[in-house]
This record gives C-alpha cells, sequence and structure tokens, in this order.
C-alpha cells in the first residue's frame, strides 16, 4: 500500500494540470466569491438634464449617486440616449412640475438601488424604468447566455476535438501535406463555427419566444459582434489543444479558462459591485464585451456610435489569440515535418 501511495504521488506531481485544479482552482474560487460574490452596487452614475438641472443637481446628495453629466440645455429624448448608450445608470429629468428620474432596467441590480431611492422621495418626483419595466431577469441573461455558449463550445468543444485529432494522427498526416498551419486551423474550426452560429440564432429566437426578450438593435450589428467573438473562443480552443496532450488534460485547461468568464464577466455578479482588483479582471475577459454588446443591441436597442468600443476590444483580443493559436500550432507540427523529412 505504502508503494502504491508514493506511486501516485509522484504521477501526481508530474501531472501539473491536476495539481492546478486541486490547488489554483480552490484559490481563484475563493477569491471569486470574497471579492466578486455581491449584488450590492456601490454606486449609481447619473446625468441631469432640463431647465432646472443645475438645482436639482444640489439635492443628489446621497452617497451612492454619482453625478456623471450635467446639461441644462439636454431634453428628454437626450437622457434616453444616454441611458441606452449605457453611460448612465439613471437620468433625472427637469422642467416638468415635478423632476422625473429615468431608470436603466437592463443593469437589473442598478435599477433596484435605484427603485429604492425613488421610493424614499415618494410624490415629489416621477419614475419610470425604461428598456425593462418589469426587471425580468430572462431579459439580461438570455443576450449572456448566447455568449456562454459560444464559449462553451469555442474552447471544450474545439479543444478536444483537435487534441482527438492529434491521438489519432490525422494531424500528423496533415504536417506532410503542402498546407499552412493558418489553412488547417481554418478547415478544422469551421463546422464548429458554423454549429455555434446556428446555436447563437437557435438561442435568439427561443429566448425571444419563451421568454419575451426584446430584440431592439441591429441584426447585422448583433451577427458582426458574435462572429468577431465565436472566432475569438475558436481561437483559445486551438491555443489550448496545443498545450494539451489528452482530452482530460483539454477539458482542464478550458475549464480554468470559462470558469472565470462566467463568473467575472458580469453575467451573473454586476462588475460594478466587485472589488477593483477583481474587476479588472473581468475587463480582460472577451465573454465581458460581448455581454455588453449583446445587452445593448438587443434590450437597450444601442447602435455602433455607444459598441464600437467593446467591439474594438473583441477585434484586437481575436487577432492577438488566433495570431498566437498559429504560432503554437505551427511549432507543434514542426518537429514532425522534420521528422517525415
Amino acid at each position: 500500500m505504502r508503494a502504491m501511495i508514493l506511486k501516485e504521488f509522484r504521477e501526481l506531481r508530474r501531472d501539473r494540470r491536476t495539481v492546478a485544479m486541486l490547488v489554483v482552482l480552490p484559490l481563484l474560487l475563493l477569491t471569486i466569491f470574497g471579492f466578486a460574490a455581491t449584488f450590492t452596487v456601490d454606486h449609481l452614475s447619473v446625468v441631469v438634464v432640463g431647465p432646472g438641472a443645475e438645482q436639482a443637481e444640489q439635492f443628489l446628495t446621497a452617497d451612492v449617486l454619482r453625478v456623471e453629466d450635467v446639461r441644462p440645455d439636454a431634453d428628454r429624448a437626450d437622457a434616453v440616449a444616454d441611458l441606452a448608450a449605457n453611460r448612465a445608470d439613471l437620468a433625472v429629468v427637469t422642467g416638468g412640475s415635478v423632476p422625473e428620474v429615468l431608470i436603466d432596467g437592463s443593469n437589473i441590480f442598478a435599477a433596484q438601488s435605484a427603485n429604492v431611492l425613488v421610493a424614499q422621495l415618494g410624490d415629489r418626483v416621477d419614475s419610470e424604468i425604461l428598456f425593462n419595466p418589469g426587471l425580468d431577469t430572462s431579459w439580461v441573461m438570455v443576450p449572456a447566455l448566447i455568449g456562454l455558449i459560444l464559449t462553451f463550445i469555442g474552447t471544450i468543444i474545439t479543444s478536444i476535438g483537435m487534441v482527438k485529432e492529434r491521438a489519432a494522427g490525422t494531424l500528423e498526416q496533415l504536417a506532410v501535406m503542402p498546407l499552412r498551419p493558418m489553412d488547417v486551423i481554418v478547415g478544422k474550426i469551421a463546422p464548429y463555427f458554423l454549429l455555434a452560429a446556428i446555436d447563437m440564432v437557435l438561442v435568439t429566437v427561443l429566448g425571444r419566444a419563451l421568454f419575451g426578450v426584446p430584440f431592439r438593435g441591429s441584426v447585422w450589428l448583433f451577427a458582426l459582434a458574435g462572429a468577431i467573438f465565436l472566432f475569438l473562443v475558436l481561437g483559445i480552443g486551438v491555443l489550448i489543444s496545443t498545450v494539451s496532450q489528452n482530452a482530460g488534460q483539454a477539458i482542464q485547461t478550458a475549464i480554468l479558462v470559462l470558469l472565470p468568464q462566467i463568473l467575472l464577466s458580469g453575467m451573473i455578479f454586476p462588475l460594478d459591485a466587485m472589488a477593483g482588483g477583481v474587476r479588472w479582471i473581468g475587463y480582460c475577459l472577451p465573454l465581458t464585451y460581448f455581454i455588453q454588446v449583446s445587452q445593448g443591441v438587443m434590450v437597450r436597442g444601442a447602435g455602433l456610435d455607444s459598441l464600437w468600443l467593446p467591439l474594438v476590444v473583441l477585434t484586437g483580443m481575436a487577432a492577438a489569440v488566433f495570431g498566437l493559436a498559429i504560432w503554437r500550432f505551427r511549432a507543434s507540427i514542426t518537429p514532425r515535418r522534420a521528422v517525415a523529412r
């Protein structure tokens, strides 16, 4: 028995990915749930518009409120545009008999906090929740789930498929053919790209049919964001396959990549409620930016003028990750070409 125990410890020491799962994953979960698992929004960004904007600003003294902009020459339409572009969580419109508070319902946790403040003011203000009047969780979860499904297909399914190709010896055959690494990778991921695109359409249609999730923005903008994001996560899947020798290693690595994206992308816990250091990790994750685009297009009807930044970030990430995946793939098959010659 002693010899068997020592043998298992030696094998475990050689299996670095399993050790990472046993050590890094618990620490990661502790950090995430310790600093990120909160639904309490610490601050609400506010824009104030209308003839009495400067006077109304003086009464917005609650600690949770942060006045971002005061524009006496703007009107209600400008305030709605600010909320649609996600430049503020709520807007105060002056000029009527009582101020009107407009709340962005696409950010459920911020909207709930704003509702509490508005309720304390009573009849002194009118209020309206825009984009998601009923504060339905499904309206913000379905756009996020689309990104999660694409991430799952791009990382786990693709990486396992590529690793199985290596185990079967197919990649060794491709290595001696007059094909560039980019040609091989694009050919391998094309079926996964098509499958994920179909899944994206199905989830979007079912989300509208089953949960009444709106689609207020541009279909083409949504499709563009989905294509860029899918290209990115497929690159991550290929990159995982180049550092994995078998399906078990690919799954372990994919889980380490997937878990932070699920918990720190704003899909479950609001980014604004996270601690600063953890929040910046979220800003480095691709799913964070796809959720911003999908929720913006579907729920708020936002356009390219307000969503260009997350699209640019996703494009840059896709180029960097896919370039790294091609380099790693070329490095992994070069020795085989030398042997074949």
